[in-house]
């Protein structure tokens, strides 16, 4: 189990790595200048603290009252703020709980989305370009394919639910086909008097 000093540490290199060496996205960085972004996550039990600066982003695990935005969520709900546009929902959803500036979160959630991760640029220092491009596009097919994979089987299993949906007979045809049988039942049971009422003649 990883210590919070070692979960700050490599989410800090994170997101300084991808965050902050993106071009396109100075223009949110410079707006999120100065703030300071806590996020209280549920599962961890210790508050990840955000300072952004021009440089770069210091993540702590001491909460501070100077914070201008603090949010309060579920570690599985971190994932979806990569899509901006899910901000809003998962905020009426009660989701995400804001307190404060809710900018702050909007420009932090901008920024993830804006952010280009590419597996390649981190692992060409180590294994060299040629391997690091070749690793990263396998890496792409695999989960394209693994993807593919699972909508597939969702939409055989789905079809197959369908199919045996409409095998299973009704409420109404169920009655039908009880009313039915006991019809039979009685039917046979008046044969059998008659029988033997014909044998003892």
């Amino acid at each position: 189990m990883p210590t919070m000093p070692m979960i700050t540490a490599l989410l800090e290199q994170g997101l300084n790595r991808t965050l902050w060496q993106d071009r396109g996205a100075k223009s949110t960085r410079q707006r999120l200048k100065g703030k300071i972004l806590t996020l209280n996550i549920r599962e961890l039990g210790q508050p990840l603290v955000l300072y952004f600066s021009d440089q770069q982003i210091d993540v702590l695990n001491t909460a501070t009252p100077d914070s201008d935005c603090t949010v309060t969520l579920s570690i599985t709900v971190l994932p979806q703020l990569q899509d901006r546009k899910n901000l809003t929902s998962l905020i009426k959803s009660s989701q995400v709980d804001v307190e404060g500036d809710l900018q702050v979160i909007q420009l932090f959630s901008t920024l993830i989305d804006l952010a280009e991760f590419d597996p390649a640029e981190y692992l060409a220092p180590w294994v060299g370009d040629l391997v690091a491009q070749s690793v990263s596009q396998t890496g792409k097919n695999i989960a394209h394919f693994v993807q593919r994979t699972l909508l597939r089987r969702q939409s055989q299993v789905g079809d197959t639910l369908i199919e045996e949906w409409r095998v299973v007979p009704g409420a109404l045809e169920q009655a039908w086909f009880c009313e039915e049988a006991q019809a039979v039942a009685r039917q046979c049971d008046a044969l059998e008097d008659r029988l033997s009422k014909l044998e003892t003649l």
